[in-house]
């Protein structure tokens, strides 16, 4: 078996053993995907500043996000059929993070429900909320997280319209996958997964099938979430969900300093700088590049997050050192999830554990919560002069 030490390791098995519409549903972003290249690329343009002979003992990658204490400022990011990429995926992330002492965020487009996870799980877990037509879905489902116990709902504000991503619509993505010619061939030659997935019930939306009003089938389902995302979300919507929710809110998608305020305002507990992992409006800037904007704008008020392009545990300290206090990953955990199950995502947070307290050590840090932009060499038109 080969040696696994970076998550290009994990992406590289992942790859041989996910059916192709999983993949490429996770590997892929709108349009012509130039925001997804650089969400990852624009990380390569800041540089780490070394320092030598300071004591490097007794390091500690420990910290909070929104009060809770993490292991690293690091989260599972929300990401919506988790469970196709390997069976009962959500509940295995969910342990992975439980046991490596970092959140776990369960998407509205999960495969296995709220209540499975709560289920298969000791620590409470986040919940991610993706706000929809059908008003008495939401406040079920809000209801819901709230019987399971859910510390924080991420409210995720880009994607009142979807962006079109060529290679699910030629893929035909469903969940089951339909057994269409050609996806019977490319299964045909992911017979491991297939063996997993004989061995589960959970292979549907089921935080929505027997929830939401006429979604019995997959017909019906299918019909359903085309119609639902609500192109009318508005502050005031964000307001009325925060008090429904009645506890710590983080609003996603977030990728301009106005609207930074704009979640101040209705009294948000973090905000993610995002632009949905490029998937949504290709040309966007990439979330690290406006990071700082966001931060010199609000870090005052408001905790604030990011995501989007994170790949290692460099990454990772590259955003803490320009104001982030936590970071959401996703395709490195899935990666992980498609490779190996639940050891995949424990091996790809030790690997980003390990890549962040190294390179914190070498920068002269011995504790994450004194890093700074002391660190960086951040080229001087790194955010863009733009007219």
């Amino acid at each position: 078996m080969a040696v696994i030490t970076n998550i290009d390791d994990l992406k590289r098995k992942y790859k041989r053993r996910a059916p192709k519409m999983f993949y490429d549903y996770a590997e892929s972003g709108s349009w012509t995907e130039q925001t997804f290249a650089e969400n990852s690329s624009d990380f390569d343009k800041i540089r780490l500043r070394q320092r030598v002979a300071v004591d490097m003992t007794n390091r500690t990658t420990a910290t909070q996000m929104i009060g809770e204490d993490v292991a690293m400022p690091v989260a599972l990011a929300p990401v919506g059929m988790t469970g196709m990429q390997a069976a009962d995926g959500e509940i295995k992330a969910a342990r992975a993070a439980e046991a490596f002492g970092v959140p776990y965020t369960l998407s509205t487009m999960s495969i296995c429900s709220i209540e499975d996870v709560r289920e298969a799980t000791t620590e409470p877990f986040w919940f991610q909320l993706y706000v929809m037509r059908d008003e008495d879905f939401v406040d079920n489902i809000i209801a819901r997280a709230k019987n399971a116990g859910c510390s924080a709902l991420v409210l995720t504000l880009d994607l009142q319209i979807l962006g079109q991503r060529h290679k699910d619509l030629k893929n035909g993505l469903s969940a089951p996958p339909k057994l269409t010619p050609a996806v019977m061939l490319d299964l045909a030659t992911k017979w491991g997964w297939g063996l997993e997935m004989l061995g589960t019930h959970r292979r549907t939306f089921r935080n929505i099938v027997g929830h939401a009003k006429s979604v019995e089938n997959m017909s019906s389902l299918n019909s359903w979430t085309n119609e639902q995302f609500d192109p009318k979300l508005s502050w005031d919507t964000v307001a009325k969900l925060k008090e429904k929710w009645g506890g710590k809110l983080i609003l996603k998608g977030i990728l301009d300093a106005e609207d930074a305020r704009q979640a101040v305002k209705v009294g948000a507990d973090a905000i993610v700088v995002s632009n949905h992992g490029g998937r949504q409006l290709d040309g966007a800037l990439s979330a690290i590049r406006v990071l700082p904007s966001i931060v010199e704008a609000v870090g005052d008020q408001i905790e604030v997050h990011m995501d989007s392009g994170i790949r290692s545990g460099q990454d990772v300290l590259k955003a803490v050192a320009l104001g982030a206090k936590g970071v959401m990953i996703g395709r490195a955990y899935i990666y992980g999830l498609g490779a190996m199950g639940q050891a995949g995502v424990t091996k790809a947070l030790e690997i980003i554990h390990k890549e962040l307290d190294v390179s914190m050590a070498l920068c002269g840090k011995r504790d994450l919560n004194d890093v700074d932009r002391d660190i960086l060499l951040v080229p001087k038109d790194f955010e863009g002069e733009w007219a």
